[in-house]
């Protein structure tokens, strides 16, 4: 699949020192306290969710506890006086040191030689008598050089109220990582925070837009009405019009343009550096109106692009958003991005035309991107699950309702078959069988002649079509011939389904579609076969599927293949008085395997890290495993990237996908790889297995060998069909611990003839004959508004190899998260209800580190949404928990999925606390 986003930065992670005093500060400041009703003005706030009515989004504990008590749940026991400032506070716990506390990353929001006010309203609980200090502290890191700590200021705290601790502080200059926290109070006692607020009084207007607080532009200058102050050319130079051409360009909006001129590369382009502007973890928008002149082109690409540069790392280069301009009008450019480390620099800049074209801009406004709410889930009244919309299917009055698309003749024939399609029948169950009649389509001359009909008044907006029919090709066909069930909405076409003919029998066609935007006209067509090659089409159904009740199967179908009868076995010394002594049964985790794309960049974000820590127990690398990656020019290796990543991955016991060895589509392969001669290109190959295999033996579990077989084939090109399989061959032997895996796209769908089931099984049986071992299929995908028995029946067909299938790179992608999160459910039901399937990666899950729009779970700045509390709903569901007594014969019975569980036993004497691990079997587990 196509690579992801490439925005690799870095935030170096450091630990506390074991002990420290006072003294290492540098310019502590000791500042009064007061009462909780001291200044708290939240005045250009540069701490983020500083009531913590978001829980503790953006704050991040040093080494101990945290949560969030809520004002609905009422204060915890009531350690304090009521007069708080907020309804919500945090509180620290299972603090071993007095410095650990709770901290928040501000280096981007502060500004040097600027003067910053600090109050947080704190409070203490636990075994304390007398009072005790919490300190305000900033924590500076640079490279190179020791943390220093400064502090802000102290206040002695009781048991009885909140206290106010505050202070100022300036910094002359920002260091790599600035990190605002608040500690102090003894070992074992809970730092409670009310609020903090740390704000610039004498900020101006623009200095609060210079660190990124309210919506405004942090662009300076974003109209050229100060000339061309803070802009600069990027490798070519840059002018400032007020028309162009005779006349013919004046700007949109404003007084002036500018124009990047002289250009001689594609990159070259007009630029505006934003370091300190721009606040990490934060979403931003970018607007810009754009044009080209000269050169002859009327047409090109313009792109919004960041250079962003971090101590310790190579430049990286962000694609914000593209947009197709042209020489005769002004167009916007639009996108959004987010930076997850602490770069120290930042510059935005704009290219992409042609060298020698003129780029042109009007303006350019890069704001905090503003949250738009989601969508409601759709209500869609009488659904008509099953109910069939296209008229006259049966062909019971002629062709009447048909209408041939082109210059072809429709006539009715009979002979087809009178069953339904199987794929149709899983979805409808019991149905009338089909009348045995046929459109026969004669005369083609193109390609995309066939029958056609009008179903625009039919079709709902956000409800899944399935579509079926059967289909079959007359004579006189030069090879295999696709045929297809398209729909035109509009000016779109959308695949419906497609299928390989190469014989005289009928053929199952299936598929899905849904629209989710009013269109003014939609037509449903079969096409496909050569031109002059009859078509013959019966049986065609287009119905909305009724997801429930296909979950209601897929959930019994689980409870057979996912789960296992336990029996906790009481014996030894007095078990026999252990009869109805409570017993309670907790399962911690799930055994399936689901994981999630990750990229370098995203390990600089802590809040990234935490979600993917919690909720996934696998990982796959987006691009950092690439060739093109790890050794972008010959014998120039970066694995520096993959080594962090790995290492992370280790840390949390999470294990890791590699992806992927090699790329078989040409447009993937490094332009010195294409330049080397055969021979060299053997060895290079040779050594990118040795280089990779060996650096990284036994920390793979699975290695995807040559990526993408079915739609590529550079290195059998290139080297011969040997190659693949040699691939396979040489990889195992570097390390045979790793099960090796074919991978590939639109296998579950039925929408891509390339890569059907079929020919998929086909290939992986060429490979085997050739002696590759192979040990996995991978499925990727990358499907849109899918339905269950259309994947299932892939399933099936892939089943019968007898290989573990993985769901390797899974996204939907939908405008509305309600209806995106229903298809997320659906894949991974189908993938937890199918024996074949033992394992589902996602292809990420965080809103602009996603290779597809609309298809996160997460948004950009950490918020989970609607489809990620219908996954987090689905792993809470395939977690299984028991209650109970033990019974006369010092049993205690339950059935429940496949992981890690504690038992807990009362007994009159005390607790009894232990870990057990349920796995597969068919016969009950006895647990002593």
């Amino acid at each position: 699949m196509k690579c992801l986003p490439i925005c690799c930065f870095i935030s170096r992670q450091h630990k506390h020192p074991s002990k420290r005093s006072e003294e290492t500060m540098e310019n502590p400041q000791l500042m009064s306290n007061s009462g909780c009703s001291g200044n708290l003005n939240q005045a250009a706030n540069i701490i983020v969710n500083h009531d913590f009515s978001n829980g503790l989004h953006s704050w991040h504990t040093n080494c101990c506890n945290g949560f969030v008590v809520s004002a609905e749940s009422g204060d915890r026991g009531k350690p304090l006086s009521s007069s708080r400032s907020s309804g919500n506070y945090a509180v620290v716990t299972n603090r071993t040191k007095c410095w650990q506390g709770l901290e928040q990353d501000i280096t981007s929001r502060v500004l040097p030689g600027s003067t910053y006010s600090v109050s947080a309203c704190v409070g203490v609980s636990g075994p304390l008598s007398g009072s005790t200090d919490v300190l305000a502290t900033l924590k500076l890191e640079n490279r190179g050089s020791a943390t220093s700590y400064m502090l802000i200021g102290k206040t002695s705290v009781s048991k009885e109220k909140w206290e106010i601790v505050e202070g100022t502080f300036s910094l002359l200059a920002v260091p790599e990582r600035l990190v605002f926290y608040l500690e102090g109070p003894s070992p074992g006692v809970e730092l409670l925070i009310d609020s903090v607020v740390i704000s610039c009084p004498s900020s101006s207007k623009s200095e609060s837009a210079s660190i990124g607080a309210g919506d405004d532009n942090i662009i300076i200058n974003p109209k050229f009405e100060d000339g061309l102050n803070n802009w600069s050319g990027r490798g070519c130079k840059v002018a400032l019009h007020d028309s162009m051409a005779d006349g013919k360009i004046v700007p949109q909006s404003g007084k002036a343009f500018a124009s990047a001129t002289e250009r001689t590369q594609n990159w070259n382009g007009i630029q505006q550096e934003i370091t300190g502007r721009v606040q990490r973890k934060l979403a931003y928008s970018v607007a810009a109106v754009v044009r080209i002149f000269g050169n002859n082109v009327t047409a090109a690409t313009v792109q919004a692009t960041l250079w962003v540069q971090t101590p310790g790392r190579n430049d990286q280069y962000v694609g914000i958003a593209n947009v197709q301009a042209t020489d005769k009008d002004w167009v916007q450019l639009q996108g959004k991005f987010l930076l997850n480390g602490s770069p120290s620099k930042v510059v935005i800049y704009l290219e992409g035309p042609p060298p020698g074209t003129d780029l042109l801009v009007n303006s350019l406004v890069v704001k905090h991107a503003e949250k738009i709410p989601p969508s409601p889930a759709p209500v869609i009244k009488n659904p008509d699950f099953g109910v069939n919309i296209i008229t006259n299917s049966q062909l019971d009055d002629s062709t009447n309702g048909w209408f041939p698309l082109g210059n072809c003749n429709l006539s009715v024939g009979s002979g087809s078959p009178h069953i339904l399609p199987p794929m149709a029948r899983a979805s409808l169950g019991v149905h009338e069988p089909l009348s045995g009649r046929y459109i026969h389509v004669k005369n083609r001359t193109q390609t995309w002649m066939g029958p056609a009909q009008m179903i625009t008044d039919k079709v709902k907006l956000f409800l899944t079509y399935q579509v079926s029919a059967w289909v079959r090709i007359g004579s006189g066909a030069n090879g295999p011939q696709n045929v297809n069930v398209a729909l035109g909405v509009d000016n779109q076409w959308v695949n419906g389904g497609q299928v390989e003919i190469n014989d005289d029998r009928w053929h199952e066609i299936g598929g899905s579609f849904r629209i989710e935007k009013q269109p003014s006209k939609v037509m449903v067509y079969i096409q496909g076969p050569g031109a002059g090659v009859d078509l013959m089409v019966a049986g065609v159904q287009i119905f909305p599927v009724n997801r429930e009740e296909r979950f209601k199967y897929l959930r019994h179908q689980a409870d057979k293949i996912r789960k296992r009868d336990v029996v906790l076995k009481f014996s030894g010394a007095g078990s026999s008085s252990l009869s109805g002594t409570n017993v309670k049964v907790v399962q911690t985790q799930n055994s399936f395997p689901i994981g999630s794309c990750m990229s370098r960049t995203n390990i600089d974000n802590e809040d990234f890290i935490n979600f993917f820590v919690k909720n996934f127990n696998w990982a796959v690398f987006g691009n950092e495993l690439k060739w093109y990656w790890t050794e972008p020019q010959q014998g120039n290796l970066n694995y520096k990237d993959a080594d962090d990543m790995v290492a992370l991955c280790q840390k949390h016991n999470i294990e890791t996908r590699g992806h992927c060895i090699f790329w078989e589509v040409q447009a993937t392969v490094q332009q010195w790889i294409q330049a080397l001669n055969k021979d060299d290109l053997m060895k290079a190959v040779q050594n990118r297995l040795t280089d990779l295999l060996t650096r990284y033996k036994g920390k793979f579990k699975h290695y995807d060998v040559n990526n993408e077989m079915l739609h590529g084939s550079y290195y059998q090109d290139r080297l011969g069909k040997d190659i693949r399989a040699n691939m396979f061959k040489t990889a195992n032997q570097l390390d045979p611990s790793a099960t090796l895996f074919v991978n590939d796209y639109h296998i579950e769908d039925g929408c891509d003839t390339r890569s059907c089931p079929e020919r998929y099984i086909e290939h992986i049986l060429d490979l085997q004959e050739q002696g590759a071992p192979v040990g996995g299929i991978g499925i990727q995908g990358h499907i849109d508004n899918p339905v269950g028995p259309v994947v299932c029946t892939a399933l099936d067909k892939l089943g019968i190899l007898g290989l573990p299938i993985w769901f390797t790179e899974l996204d939907v992608s939908s405008i509305n998260e309600h209806v995106r999160g229903e298809d997320l459910e659906v894949m991974l039901r189908e993938a937890f209800a199918h024996p074949a399937v033992e394992g589902v990666m996602l292809w990420g899950f965080w809103e602009l580190f996603m290779s597809r729009d609309n298809a996160h779970l997460v948004n950009a700045e950490g918020d989970v949404n609607e489809t990620g509390k219908r996954f987090l709903a689905l792993k809470h569901e395939w977690l299984s928990h028991a209650r109970g007594q033990v019974d006369v014969q010092g049993q205690f019975n339950f059935r429940g999925f496949h992981g890690k569980y504690a038992v807990e036993i009362d007994t009159p004497s005390k607790k009894i606390v232990k870990t057990f691990v349920v796995d597969k079997g068919d016969t009950p587990l006895v647990v002593p």
